[in-house]
């Protein structure tokens, strides 16, 4: 799979709409046939800081994403709420789920 994490420094006057904002791209992205997971999070530490994590696939996936009309939207829409442009890492992975903690394993001897 593709493993993708973006981090992005919202402007502080948009912080609290930016689920608002990206509602309808998230929903469309989570729609995808290849998207395995598309989840946001806020900082604790920075609330003008949101993480995606993000998984597809396979290449096939991640290109259909990224020449999605609600990426291309996304393009536009995104950067004038954003304070500074968007950090990215992107891997890929050989498994298609995520993995146990086996050090904090809950219910188990």
């Amino acid at each position: 799979m593709i493993f993708i994490t973006v981090k992005f420094a919202v402007l502080p006057e948009h912080a609290d709409r930016w689920p608002e904002v990206v509602a309808e791209f998230t929903r469309a992205t989570r729609a995808e046939p290849g998207c395995l997971w598309f989840d946001w999070s806020r900082s604790i530490e920075d609330p003008s800081e949101y993480v995606l994590v993000e998984a597809f696939r396979d290449d096939e996936a991640g290109a259909a994403h990224v020449g999605s009309a609600h990426f291309r939207a996304a393009q536009r829409a995104l950067p004038p709420h954003l304070a500074a442009t968007p950090r990215i890492v992107n891997v890929k992975v050989p498994q298609d789920d995520w993995s146990l903690l086996g050090e904090m394993a809950v219910g188990e001897s």
